[in-house]
């Protein structure tokens, strides 16, 4: 019953001096954001915070997982987001929503109903700035992750060295996931450049280990039931001598120490290939 009564006197002073506290709300989180949001922005987007979470106050408490705080939790969504997408911190996304307990503390610390009054909304700004704080880092690992495939993509080109020849220039590491990029990129360009021949050089590879070989085996695996002949360039005598010391082998595949190497067995095996292709024709 208590948190009823206070709820509501809560929601009376929310609603009688609600321009007043959003005015000062906006210059409280003004000041902390020093200026990367206009005035503007941050009085439409508080002052719909506002009166969403006084409507909250009135239908459902102080409960702020609740239903009531259904739109309550939107608004803090999209604050989030936009705050994340824009650089913001999350100790200056919570800010936003921590700094109206400094807004309203003047005016609830006047008798023992009004401070149990605060401290309940206290708590419940407390809930709803580590639900902003949540938010922001769910944003945040969206944003990283989606950088990571951009660059994973820009690192794994696949270029047209020569007409029926492709080559794919490997720098840094090479791990599982890089690995299926580097595949689907390749044969995807096979497929569109029509080639027979295709190049990965790994003079960019700082080392090449045991699970590094069998990403490349992959590769090659992949290349040939497309129907193309996989030659793996840039070996280079430190690489060479880890791969015999590991007993690593790669069989039938032709490698060559430099990509000039590779590009002229490349172009020879393709031009032996047609002449074969030529002579069944006869």
């Amino acid at each position: 019953m208590a948190s009823e009564i206070g709820a509501q006197r809560l929601h009376e002073l929310l609603t009688k001096q609600r321009e007043e506290f959003v005015a000062t709300w906006v210059r409280t989180v003004g000041a902390t954001l020093h200026g990367r949001l206009s005035d503007a922005e941050l009085a439409r987007e508080l002052g719909e915070l506002y009166d969403a979470l006084a409507n909250a106050v009135a239908a459902g408490g102080l409960a702020g997982r609740g239903s009531a705080f259904a739109e309550v939790r939107s608004l803090l969504v999209e604050l989030s987001r936009n705050r994340a997408r824009q650089g913001f911190t999350p100790t200056e996304t919570a800010v936003s929503v921590f700094a109206l307990k400094q807004v309203l503390e003047p005016s609830l610390t006047g008798d023992s109903a009004q401070s149990e009054a605060y401290l309940a909304l206290a708590r419940l700004l407390d809930d709803l700035g580590l639900f902003t704080v949540e938010e922001h880092a769910r944003t945040r690992e969206e944003i990283i992750s989606s950088q990571a495939e951009q660059l994973l993509e820009l690192s794994t080109p696949v270029v047209k060295l020569w007409e029926g020849v492709v080559g794919v220039p490997l720098v840094g590491t090479l791990d599982s996931a890089r690995t299926q990029v580097v595949m689907e990129k390749l044969l995807q360009a096979l497929v569109d450049s029509n080639s027979t021949q295709a190049i990965i050089d790994i003079t960019g590879v700082p080392t090449v280990d045991t699970q590094v070989a069998q990403h490349l085996l992959k590769t090659v695996v992949a290349a040939r039931m497309m129907g193309a002949t996989c030659t793996i360039s840039g070996v280079r005598p430190q690489i060479a001598q880890t791969l015999v010391a590991l007993g690593v082998e790669f069989g039938d595949i032709p490698t060559k120490a430099t990509l000039a190497d590779a590009l002229r067995f490349a172009l020879a095996d393709a031009e032996r290939q047609r002449a074969l292709a030529a002579g069944g024709t006869l």
